[in-house]
């Protein structure tokens, strides 16, 4: 006698549900939509090989205005968890960034580059750090960094004034 109670609740709830199913259905009936009722823009695809990098604003006249106490503590939020700033400072995740500008790229001493910066020669120039800067996945296919870049002119050109004056005799100004 149980049992033929708990089958005939179990019927009861399974038709119950199958008819409010039938009646919602019929009851709400969905408009299916020819276009997308909201815009999603995407974002342009990586140039291909060879195609043109983003041109950036020319840094000096920035350099010129800028600011490099702002600077500073720009950097410090930015990049002091994985750099240091002092003379003579040991490499962290990041290498030391004492006198980096107008030094050699991939040249610090302790620090494992990755093949995309070793590639690159030279020193360090005002633009190239601005490029850097603004995108080193860019700049360096392969980088190791994890930074996403600082998007802002004027914010580089403070960081850039920053790090210029990290030395004992800076590099004069473009």
């Amino acid at each position: 006698m149980e049992f033929n109670k708990l089958t005939a609740a179990v019927l009861v709830a399974g038709i119950t549900f199958f008819v409010c199913g039938v009646i919602g259905q019929s009851l709400v009936r969905p408009e299916h939509l020819h276009e997308s009722a909201i815009k999603i823009e995407m974002a342009e695809a990586a140039p291909a090989a060879g195609a043109k990098a983003e041109v950036l604003a020319p840094i000096g006249p920035l350099l010129a205005t800028a600011d490099a106490a702002a600077g500073e503590s720009r950097a410090k939020a930015l990049c002091a968890a994985c750099h240091t700033f002092t003379d003579g400072g040991k490499a962290g995740v990041g290498p030391n960034l004492y006198g980096v500008v107008g030094h050699d790229r991939a040249a610090a001493a302790g620090f494992a580059y990755s093949a995309g910066l070793k590639g690159k020669a030279g020193p360090w120039s005002f633009e190239e750090l601005n490029a850097w800067l603004k995108k080193p996945a860019a700049f360096a296919a392969g980088t190791k960094m994890a930074f996403a870049g600082i998007n802002s002119d004027k914010q580089r050109a403070d960081v850039i004034a920053y790090l210029r004056s990290l030395s004992k005799s800076p590099v004069p100004l473009p």
